[in-house]
């Protein structure tokens, strides 16, 4: 049995038809403005979100929850406004769904007092572009290849790329150990479409690492209906805005995976019944996805900093997806599997990988020129491979095969054991200063390591090793 339609309230509506996630929901004038909350079911346990109004009567609504039990006639309450999450420092160590809801057994969220928390919008505008700060400093992960070859910007938008299996959530729960330690913000965790055993090991790990109590952590699970994958990151956006407008606090954002994003927006598309646009994609994708990145930004008071994991369909970088998501970042790393299976983690592809901070008016002219050797030296390495596969090294001219041994010995120094991997190599984790890294990268190109095994720089940290 439906609940009695409240007729007396102007807001209240009725279902006219249930497709999937699909609700169509007939309401007298006014209509509820897109992105409004809806909620329906025996216990208001069914929430729908509008998409679009059909016409003077019918809005057509996407549900966030499963719509098992939602019947043609039931009842349907207008919230008045768009979904809300909860808001401030009770957040802290805490592990939340995309309703703000707990999912870590943990209790309910209340302020300091017991009294209800905060509550804000998951739809956010952006801040004012007068209201911006650009920021020139380097955010350092203690990683020798990104500190190197794709320095991070603190408030700024890096992204991981890379296919299935190369290291993307590693390196992610890597940068979590590695910043987390001596960074005085908050970080918060955005899964999209994450597997819940990576969810429960990330938060296994975070509690052993005792960083949990500066850490926010919001999931929208691999199981769940595409609507709340969809939302989930507006919800973490709000998390965030509030400890950066309201606290203060410079926030680390990180999202695993922001494809799984553009992915549950191709779901919801296609539930819509909108043409799909090119390979398959939604047509508003370039618009969606500027709604979500936008809102990354920093203000004077605080930085919002972003590292976001990107699949890239079958190694595609030219996937429109991955060529959407590239244009946001001003860093880009991108993870190679040919260096996955010859073992160097990790796998950052030192030629593909670049970083908009990578100048020398930012990061000085020793790192710059550094940088450029190194990657000059495997440049050379890479067109050297042809000749070395055909004729054997030993054709080379003498220039050559110094070049060679440079970069063979230049590729096993960028390779470094992570914390996150203890368990699984025994080998301890390397946390390595940019300076060591400069140092180790200066001798080996000086030819100062020509007479050593290149299997002794391998899977180590700083060269005094």
């Amino acid at each position: 049995m439906s609940p009695p339609l409240d007729t007396s309230s102007a807001k209240a509506g009725r279902v006219i038809s249930v497709r999937g996630s699909v609700v169509d929901v007939a309401f007298p004038p006014p209509l509820p403005l897109r992105n409004q909350a809806l909620r329906t079911g025996a216990d208001d346990e069914i929430v729908l979100e509008v998409h679009s109004l059909l016409d003077r009567e019918r809005v057509r609504c996407i549900a966030l929850t499963p719509t098992r039990g939602l019947a043609r006639g039931m009842a349907v309450r207008d919230t008045g406004g768009p979904l809300q999450v909860p808001v401030g420092e009770p957040l802290l160590g805490r592990v939340l769904n995309v309703f703000g809801e707990t999912i870590d057994r943990g209790g309910a969220l209340t302020d300091g007092d017991g009294g209800d928390i905060a509550h804000w919008p998951i739809h956010r505008a952006p801040l004012p572009l007068d209201e911006r700060v650009t920021r020139t400093e380097i955010f350092t992960t203690g990683i020798k290849a990104l500190d190197l070859l794709a320095p991070l910007e603190a408030g700024g938008k890096a992204g991981l790329f890379g296919g299935a299996g190369v290291g993307k959530t590693v390196l992610i729960t890597e940068l979590i150990h590695n910043m987390v330690g001596h960074y005085q913000g908050i970080s918060l965790f955005c899964g999209i479409g994450e597997r819940s055993r990576e969810a429960e090991e990330l938060y296994r790990d975070m509690r052993d690492a005792e960083v949990l109590d500066h850490t926010v952590m919001v999931f929208g699970q691999m199981n769940e209906p595409p609507g709340a994958r969809f939302r989930v990151g507006h919800a973490a956006l709000s998390i965030a805005e509030w400890f950066r407008d309201q606290a203060h606090r410079n926030v680390l954002l990180l999202i695993d995976n922001i494809f799984r994003y553009v992915q549950s927006g191709t779901e919801v598309s296609g539930l819509m019944g909108r043409i799909p646009s090119r390979v398959g994609y939604q047509p508003t994708l370039a618009t969606e996805l500027a709604e979500l990145e936008e809102r990354i930004c920093n203000s004077e008071s605080a930085a919002i900093t972003s590292v976001q994991a990107v699949y890239v369909p079958a190694d595609d970088l030219t996937d429109p997806a991955a060529a959407h998501i590239f244009g946001h970042l001003s860093a880009s790393i991108v993870l190679s599997r040919k260096r996955a299976s010859q073992g160097l983690y990790p796998a950052v592809d030192p030629l593909q990988s670049e970083s908009k901070m990578l100048t020398p008016a930012i990061v000085g002219d020793r790192h710059y020129r550094v940088a450029q050797d190194v990657r000059a030296t495997l440049a050379e390495y890479e067109e050297l491979k042809d000749i070395i596969a055909m004729l054997g090294e030993e054709e080379l001219s003498r220039a050559d095969r110094a070049t060679v041994s440079k970069a063979r010995r230049l590729e096993r120094f960028l390779t470094q054991p992570f914390f996150t991997t203890e368990h699984f190599t025994g080998q301890p984790g390397q946390l390595v200063e940019l300076e060591q890294t400069l140092d180790g990268c200066e001798r080996i190109l000086a030819g100062e390591f020509a007479d050593v095994d290149e299997q002794e720089l391998y899977m180590k940290g700083p060269l005094d090793e």
